[in-house]
């Protein structure tokens, strides 16, 4: 009996793969057949990178959301300021 040898692809490959795919048009099998692989890793791999970057996606929206509000508390703070600065400017003529 012959013992199957389990192929092991890096990264760069996996997403080269998922691009054929996404961005270039290929099908499943297509993709699986030029590559030399499997239809199921081709679905595996997609499945894990649209996943990674559905989170990247969040984690930058809560970046953006986080900085949005910051902004808006500098600007209050800044327009704060101002009018102190004008008070005292107008308080010491």
């Amino acid at each position: 009996m012959k013992k199957r040898i389990k192929k092991r692809f890096t990264e760069e490959f996996k997403k080269e793969a998922v691009n054929l795919v996404e961005k270039q048009g290929y099908t499943n099998t297509e993709a699986a057949n030029n590559l030399g692989v499997s239809e199921s890793a081709i679905r595996a791999w997609r499945k894990k990178y649209t996943l990674d970057q559905n989170n990247n996606n969040l984690k930058h929206e809560a970046e953006i959301k986080r900085l949005r509000k910051e902004n808006e508390r500098l600007r209050m703070e800044r327009e704060i300021l101002k009018k102190a600065a004008a008070f005292f400017a107008k308080e010491n003529s």
